[in-house]
């Protein structure tokens, strides 16, 4: 019991300094918080009304926390300050704000802005792409739909920054970023991990999916830019973020209930976990294997601005 009323005072704490909106006021309440606590244990050591008052101490702090509210409305960085929205007509889907800006280095880019209409019926497969960064436990899914012959859209669930930001785990914990859905053409959202940015690696599977499954997946993510544009939602590094945000939902929409498995949070080795559940076509490979041929980043290197970017990242890849 001790441990757990220590760990969540330190919650309290951490979330005064860091989500308090007045900054002049971030320092003094924390220092009085912490001031209490100590205090309080002088006082009372281990007994029960020490204990009633660290929880009530957490309550109070949490019932404040919970009422801070995301919004659409920020100083957003430019290539998040629109968020995609999508029209729904029988089998045509036209999607607003989709991204697909023209990257001169990772954070110079223009031309971001565009609209596009998709059909239903024409959806023949997904994709997956996973970005890992040199960090065991932690990895980026970005989900890609194939439309036709060579039409890909992919999706991509990120923190949403302001100008000024970047990402911190810690942050990414509390009350600091907005959700996005970023909406996206391959070569700005792939191109971006493996031609701009710094020590990023990125393997491509293709899902183990017929194209109405494909077509339920689509759908869940639509419904989701949607409901982002009226009603946004926070980022959290645990229960809403790159993967658990929609997981379950997919899950559900796609009739594919899978055990839960603590990789899903913890998700550095995603990948492995979807190819033990039987989810990417493997070729026969083992993963080690599958995973060194699915590797796309000379690839996507050598495509580069070319406008057949996502046929050729996919060429001598298994499945495609």
């Amino acid at each position: 019991m001790w441990i757990a009323l220590a760990l969540i005072t330190l919650w309290a704490v951490a979330a005064l300094f860091v989500d308090c909106r007045i900054p002049a006021l971030r320092i003094p309440l924390t220092l009085i918080y912490v001031l209490v606590a100590i205090t309080v244990f002088i006082e009372f050591r281990w007994s029960r009304w020490a204990a009633v008052v660290y929880l009530a101490g957490v309550c109070i702090v949490l019932g404040w926390w919970l009422t801070l509210k995301p919004s659409n409305d920020g100083n957003w960085q430019a290539n998040v300050d629109r968020p995609a929205w999508a029209e729904i007509a029988g089998d045509r889907i036209t999607i607003h704000n989709l991204r697909n800006c023209d990257y001169r280095t990772e954070t110079e880019y223009s031309d971001c802005w565009s609209e596009r209409t998709v059909y239903l019926s024409q959806i023949r497969a997904a994709d997956l792409f996973v970005t890992q960064w040199g960090i065991p436990f932690a990895s980026h899914p970005i989900v890609s739909f194939q439309f036709g012959e060579n039409e890909h859209i992919a999706f991509s669930i990120e923190a949403r920054y302001k100008v000024g930001q970047g990402y911190s785990t810690v942050l990414g914990c509390f009350r600091q970023y907005e959700l996005i859905l970023v909406t996206a053409d391959e070569r700005d959202v792939i191109r971006l991990r493996t031609n701009y940015r710094k020590g990023e690696e990125v393997s491509m599977y293709r899902l183990q999916t017929t194209p109405e499954v494909a077509r339920a997946m689509l759908l869940t993510y639509v419904g989701n830019l949607n409901k982002l544009k009226d009603h946004p939602e926070w980022y959290n590094q645990v229960t809403r973020n790159c993967t658990t945000a929609i997981e379950r939902q997919l899950a559900t929409d796609t009739n594919r209930h899978q055990p839960w498995n603590y990789q899903i949070l913890v998700n550095g080795t995603l990948d492995n976990v979807l190819y033990d559940r039987g989810t990417l076509v493997t070729g026969g490979l083992s993963f080690p294997e599958l995973k060194q041929r699915e590797h796309i980043n000379a690839a996507a290197q050598a495509a580069n601005r070319s406008p057949n970017f996502s046929t050729l990242i996919r060429a001598g890849r298994v499945g495609f």
